[in-house]
């Protein structure tokens, strides 16, 4: 009787791990994941990177899944609202018990999100945004980064124009959130001593309609440098503006509004020429990749898994290479996946080669740096495509 109700303790306790493993996401069929991103409001030109990510594990399904589980990812919109990205996120959490949440897109909506989902433990996965609070895994253990960071971003185009612009006075567009005012912050730390040189730095929220007025005193500052440190609707505004009123300083704009389609080609591709930007991407229409076998992989995937969306935005082959790292996390996260192995197995990720990256950018995650990308390029567009300016830019 003993050997039998410890037979039956046993399986108790089994059924107890995998009724948990199945309030975690996880069934005998499926792996399910959650994801907010903006299919309306300012900035839905992000939702294309969700479109990307869930076309990519339909093309991982297709092969048979991950140790034969499908991988479903529940995409929500939040508007780019912090109140409703928190609201959904809540949702996919408590409501379908999501294993992780999957590239959530944004800095004002993940930043709603962070401690709600370290308090639960659940995995903040691949934040598509460079603010510096997603690499804090003493605070925040639970979310991992992907982007290189902002910081890092705004001091490299510091150092730039030290180095390249005579007599520089610098004016600043930027977002009233952590990405804003992280690229701000990294300019002047590029800038060093030298920070006076910001003649006039102005924010705008994504609640506005325009920013014509903020670009009409920027112009008025006297500044021969702009940084518009702007999401693509008001990137795309910015360079429409600042053609109109025929003002010609040094264009500055951040990686995650440089897509030739939909943002330059919004703002005008002939008003752009020249913009300055950085990236760790290949861009899609640089003529260089088209016969690289990355590309080559991108495209057909593209074709068939994701037709609709477009093969010149960056942000299709960004997503492309953050679903493939969490193809890969989740691999080794091992047969029976939970929050916990998900989470080692991203930390435990060393050199890693992730397709659509620039050559000589690969991932690494510990548990003590949740930041996977750590260098950049510089790029210059010429009406067609980006040029690489420079070397690569570490941003360690």
């Amino acid at each position: 009787m003993r050997i039998l109700a410890g037979f039956f303790a046993g399986l108790l306790a089994l059924g107890a791990v995998a009724g948990q493993a199945q309030a975690q996401g996880v069934t005998a069929t499926e792996i399910l994941l959650g994801n907010t991103a903006p299919y309306s409001g300012p900035a839905s030109a992000y939702a294309t990177i969700a479109k990307t990510g869930i076309a990519y594990f339909d093309m991982v399904n297709e092969k048979g899944g991950i140790h034969g589980r499908k991988v479903k990812i529940l995409s929500l919109d939040d508007g780019f609202t912090p109140a409703k990205a928190l609201e959904q996120t809540r949702k996919l959490v408590e409501s379908d018990e999501v294993l992780a949440i999957f590239m959530p897109i944004g800095t004002p909506t993940s930043s709603a999100t962070q401690a709600y989902l370290n308090g639960k433990k659940v995995p903040q996965v691949f934040v598509s945004s460079g603010a510096s609070r997603w690499n804090q895994p003493d605070k925040f253990p639970w979310t991992i980064a992907w982007n290189a960071d902002y910081i890092s971003e705004g001091r490299a185009y510091g150092r730039y124009i030290l180095k390249n612009v005579e007599s520089p006075k610098i004016g600043v567009l930027y977002q009233s959130d952590d990405y804003g005012k992280d690229i701000l912050r990294g300019l002047k730390e590029g800038l060093g001593d030298k920070a006076d040189l910001i003649v006039s730095a102005i924010s705008y929220e994504l609640t506005e309609a325009t920013i014509e007025s903020q670009i009409s005193t920027l112009k008025a500052s006297g500044a021969n440098v702009f940084l518009s440190a702007t999401t693509p609707k008001f990137a795309a505004q910015s360079i429409r503006a600042v053609r109109a009123r025929n003002w010609t300083p040094l264009f500055i704009l951040p990686s995650v509004s440089n897509s030739v389609d939909p943002v330059l080609s919004g703002g005008g591709l002939e008003n752009s020429v020249g913009i300055l930007s950085s990236s760790y991407v290949k861009q899609p229409t640089d003529p260089q990749w088209q016969d690289d076998p990355e590309f080559k992989a991108w495209t057909a995937f593209m074709d068939k898994y994701y037709p609709q969306g477009s093969k010149v935005d960056w942000l299709n082959a960004y997503a492309y290479g953050m679903a493939y790292a969490m193809h890969q996390a989740l691999e080794q996260a091992g047969p029976a996946p939970t929050r916990d192995s998900l989470k080692k197995a991203i930390e435990a990720i060393r050199d890693m080669r992730v397709p659509m990256l620039l050559p000589g950018i690969n991932i690494s995650v510990t548990d003590k740096d949740h930041g996977p990308i750590k260098a950049l390029q510089m790029l210059r567009f010429n009406g067609k495509t980006w040029d690489i300016v420079g070397d690569l830019v570490a941003t360690k």
